[in-house]
């Protein structure tokens, strides 16, 4: 029996067999990352898609740039035309779309609904997006210490908030240190289903940069820390977008997870969102 066992083994290893599966060449789309928030002028950020084995680094980001496009975002009462602007990023120069000269009048307003058309290489792309009322308000934001944190610079971020009575109040939210850029949460987007009118009391952890690797402790500030809070009232579909997005990044590298499509809303098969964004602010200052 030992004998069968063996053999019956060996010729299973001896059937192994190293399987390539080549995958063709994916087809190129154009890649849409435009926003407007109230106070604020657009921006709008085009790009080609990348095939999913292709080696990022800025060099390749920055020839994937779509330059030379005509950009329209308009509010039902008056519509502007985007200029191309650049700025340098990691030595490499980052090219964008924005207002400027005598459209600089155009900024975003709450219970505002906008529309963007892009034409660039023969075709054209259109999305609808709208600047919700502010709904979710900031009631306080204070620091605490972690209790038993092995850390004892660790501290942690809290936030009292409302929501007003109606379901289909949706958020996301930022955090900046200092002087540094306004990151999204790993989790940045929320709905309204469990504290639908209510007052609440949670925990906001750090925002993260994706290119990152993430660990637990990134979640906390530090002591010495300035924390400023960006929250935002969203559409459906910019909540949508960014859950989706979220789901599929925490999902990479699970053999056990579902493929997830992102739901973007760019028409023409374009990938990416149009997304608008109600913001406000908020400031701790967190002692040494």
């Amino acid at each position: 029996m030992r004998y069968l066992i063996s053999t019956f083994f060996l010729f299973l290893v001896s059937c192994e067999k190293d399987i390539i599966i080549k995958l063709d060449p994916s087809q190129t789309k154009l890649v849409v990352d435009a926003t407007i928030e109230n106070g604020q002028a657009p921006v709008v950020f085009l790009s080609k898609s990348l095939d999913f084995f292709s080696k990022i680094n800025p060099e390749v980001l920055a020839v994937s740039l779509v330059r030379n496009a005509r950009i329209k975002i308009g509010d039902g009462i008056s519509e502007v035309i985007l200029t191309e602007d650049s700025i340098v990023r990691n030595t490499s120069k980052v090219y964008f779309y924005t207002t400027s000269g005598s459209a600089l009048f155009f900024r975003g307003k709450t219970n505002t609904k906008y529309t963007i058309t892009i034409e660039v290489l023969g075709e054209v792309y259109t999305a609808t997006t709208s600047i919700p009322e502010i709904t979710r308000r900031i009631d306080s934001l204070w620091w605490e210490k972690i209790p038993f944190a092995e850390d004892t610079n660790d501290v942690r971020v809290m936030f009292k908030g409302t929501d007003r009575v109606g379901l289909g109040d949706f958020i996301r939210y930022f955090t900046k240190k200092g002087q540094e850029p306004f990151l999204p949460g790993i989790n940045s987007v929320f709905d309204d289903q469990i504290i639908d009118g209510s007052t609440y009391t949670v925990q906001i952890d750090k925002g993260f940069d994706k290119n990152l690797e993430f660990a637990d402790s990134l979640s906390n500030f530090k002591r010495g820390d300035t924390v400023t809070i960006k929250l935002c009232n969203i559409d459906k579909g910019t909540y949508d977008f960014w859950r989706t997005y979220e789901f599929s990044f925490q999902s990479i590298g699970n053999p056990f997870s579902s493929p997830t499509r992102i739901s973007g809303n760019i028409s023409n098969d374009a990938l990416g969102y149009f997304g608008g964004y109600g913001a406000q602010y908020r400031t701790v200052i967190i002692p040494k």
